[in-house]
């Protein structure tokens, strides 16, 4: 089989799902080294993977409805591609994927698909379960006779970027950072348990600093563990873009976050991550890397909230029902935060 002269990728959120297309990418470039890839991706996120290079980028605003479909299709008009990764099942991306001309479109098996996707895609991903999300990803490379052997991410970061993280965070002082809010509100945790880890940490040592976007949800969370703890952070909330943010994991030990992409962007650039999962199953979507030092109740979410054993719980179910993330203790974060900082050799 001769290889593709042209690759068109369709995933255009959310963050850390971006984040997961980025190793694809890097096996692409490896394998097919004379393929030109084009990726549509959201706006937001093009900020953050956007100077990838040897990939042309096509930006889809989603929040501007049929017009951001129709510009999409403008930018593609009279080109046709060899191939198309169809990553994204949503409604809206299958609809916008109708514009893109390809010979081969490759989607979901059919256990994964939803919202019309049988309709636009004539080639599928091998069925699997139990996968992680990146792996999912990973295997649409496979229908073109490669395989994802390696994970690799090198997203850029620029100078000015890790010059200003230097700035925030100096020195090697043992830091942990702390992202609190999903865009998921049934996944955050309470401010008071973050504010109890925030003053162990601090008192053990630690520089500590509150991270996240400039949101008014962002803003009221971090305000909220500000005032329930004793010691203060360094508070960063609202103050970084993403390629900030990337910088400043890179400059901590550890990120202590529920299911978020900022999860997926510290684990991107090799910070260990402290994530918290109730309402989501960490091996379908907790970092890829390193899961070692994530608080697990997903389990014990399903049998509260659902009556039954995860196992029994289809792949990639979420629990998002109030009160979830309550059965996570301020000690089952604290032993975690220990045991990481005893492997990192910062107890």
């Amino acid at each position: 089989m001769s290889a593709p002269a042209s690759i068109c990728l369709l995933r255009t959120s959310a963050i850390g799902d971006v984040t997961h297309v980025v190793p694809l990418v890097r096996t692409l470039q490896q394998a097919l080294p004379e393929t030109a890839l084009t990726w549509i991706v959201g706006k937001l996120e093009r900020r953050l993977v956007g100077d990838l290079p040897g990939v042309r980028f096509v930006t889809f605003d989603k929040g501007a409805g049929r017009a951001g479909i129709r510009a999409v299709h403008t930018e593609l008009k009279g080109e046709r591609f060899d191939a198309l990764l169809q990553m994204q099942v949503a409604l809206r991306s299958n609809l916008l994927s109708l514009g893109i001309r390809a010979e081969r479109r490759i989607g979901y098996d059919r256990a994964r698909s939803k919202d019309l996707h049988s309709l636009v895609v004539n080639e599928r991903i091998p069925a699997r379960t139990g996968e992680h999300v990146l792996d999912a990803i990973g295997s649409f490379c496979e229908p073109l006779g490669l395989k994802q052997t390696q994970v690799r991410w090198d997203i850029p970061i620029p100078d000015a970027d890790r010059e200003w993280a230097q700035q925030q965070l100096p020195g090697e002082r043992p830091t942990l950072l702390v992202s609190p809010t999903s865009s998921h509100v049934l996944r955050n945790w309470r401010a008071e348990r973050y504010a109890a880890v925030i003053d162990h940490a601090m008192a053990r040592g630690w520089r500590v600093a509150l991270v996240g976007g400039p949101s008014h949800q962002e803003r009221a969370m971090a305000d909220a563990v500000l005032a329930a703890g004793t010691h203060a952070p360094l508070d960063l909330t609202g103050k970084d873009t993403l390629k900030r943010a990337l910088a400043l994991f890179a400059r901590a030990q550890l990120l202590l976050t529920p299911d978020s992409g900022p999860m997926h962007m510290a684990n991107a650039v090799g910070t260990k991550v402290l994530g918290l999962h109730a309402a989501s199953n960490p091996d379908r979507s907790g970092p890829y890397s390193d899961r070692r030092w994530c608080v697990n109740r997903y389990d014990e979410a399903a049998r509260t909230f659902r009556g039954k054993p995860a196992s029994e719980l289809p792949w990639g179910a979420k629990i998002e029902k109030p009160g979830v993330m309550d059965l996570i203790t301020v000690d089952d974060v604290i032993e975690r935060f220990e045991a990481a900082a005893s492997h990192l050799g910062l107890s």
